[in-house]
């Protein structure tokens, strides 16, 4: 439906999103931790760290040979997994575009718990809806689904890059993409969509976002801001404009003294 490539919002809590940073080059580095292992190693990882339902809710059993980590574990190392360049590639470029603001939003810390929460979030929902399922679930689509949906609600009127079909490149406020991104997932969950791409892991990270980023915000951050508009966006300690006292021999006039906002960590 659309590719972003950058938004018009700056960081004023944080100096640099280092927490976004580090979760991109987890994600980038297991993956070619394991492409480079080969298919069979792949398909290993897979099996060992992916979520597969039926394993973690004790309908099936996992092969002895596959068995690395607790059960309960894959709740979380399933999202640093992916399929392919692609699948790891889109992912990374929405937590890329939309990561940096929601961690300056929260915070380092609570911005970790809450991506997080939104891929546990995700597999839980996935295991509910197909609580049976011995298909292996990987990606970090359920945590990037709960960061698109916080910047959705933190920063709607924002202008952002993207390209639209693919090849038309738009500047257009935050929430007409993103809305209609999630609607897309809502639509093709409710419909059944197809069996490769788990629409339920996707809605399940909307969820958390949607409530997590209500919760972890760090005070005084506003709600449905946008970087056009400095009165929703102003620094909290910014300076205010003071009159001077005048000498005697002055005229009566007024001036005014000079302020700049500055960001705190």
């Amino acid at each position: 439906m659309f590719i972003p490539l950058y938004d018009t919002n700056r960081l004023r809590h944080i100096r640099l999103q280092y927490v976004t940073i580090g979760l991109i080059v987890a994600n980038a580095l297991v993956y070619f931790a394991t492409a480079l292992g080969g298919e069979s190693f792949t398909n290993a990882a897979v099996l060992g760290l992916g979520f597969i339902p039926s394993v973690v809710h004790d309908t099936a059993e996992l092969d002895p040979r596959f068995i690395v980590i607790p059960e309960s574990l894959s709740y979380l190392t399933y999202s640093f997994l992916h399929a392919d360049i692609f699948h790891l590639g889109g992912n990374m470029l929405f937590l890329w575009v939309f990561g940096d603001n929601v961690e300056d939003a929260l915070g380092h810390i609570r911005y970790l718990i809450f991506y997080l929460l939104c891929a546990i979030a995700g597999a839980a929902f996935q295991g509910l809806i197909a609580w049976d399922s011995q298909v292996p679930l990987i990606g970090a689509s359920g945590a990037i689904a709960g960061v698109v949906v916080a910047y959705l609600i933190l920063y709607p009127r924002v202008k952002v890059w993207v390209l639209a079909f693919a090849r038309i490149p738009l500047r257009i406020p935050a929430f007409i993409p993103l809305f209609l991104w999630v609607l897309f997932l809502v639509v093709m969950f409710a419909a059944g969509g197809e069996d490769q791409i788990s629409w339920a892991c996707h809605i399940g990270g909307i969820i958390a976002g949607a409530v997590l980023v209500l919760v972890l915000r760090s005070p005084g951050v506003p709600l449905f801001a946008g970087a056009d508009d400095d009165a929703a966006i102003a620094a909290p300690n910014q300076p205010q404009a003071t009159a001077e006292p005048l000498a005697p021999e002055q005229p009566a006039a007024t001036q005014w003294g000079r302020g700049n906002a500055s960001s705190s960590d």
